[in-house]
């Protein structure tokens, strides 16, 4: 593959780790407002749960992201 293709690959995978950003940003938002108006102790707990759980994953896809961005700029360095 040619070097443009992996700089077209970095840049489109810092795209998504910007968009993975904000949909982790937007999921915690919306488990905050779900946690305030929980009306029982239990569904709290459940709320906080599932925004722990949608939380690291959001952090998941972005370390994958990163580890593809690192992938591309050694294939890169081979096709020098």
């Amino acid at each position: 593959m040619s070097k443009e293709y992996y700089k077209k690959q970095i840049v489109d995978l810092r795209a998504k780790i910007l968009k993975e950003g904000e949909a982790k940003k937007k999921d915690n938002e919306n488990y905050a407002r779900y946690i305030k108006s929980a009306s029982s102790p239990s569904s709290k707990a459940s709320y906080r749960k599932s925004k722990i759980d949608h939380a690291a994953s959001h952090v998941r896809s972005i370390e994958s992201y990163k580890r593809q961005i690192e992938s591309c700029k050694s294939s890169i360095e081979r096709l020098k």
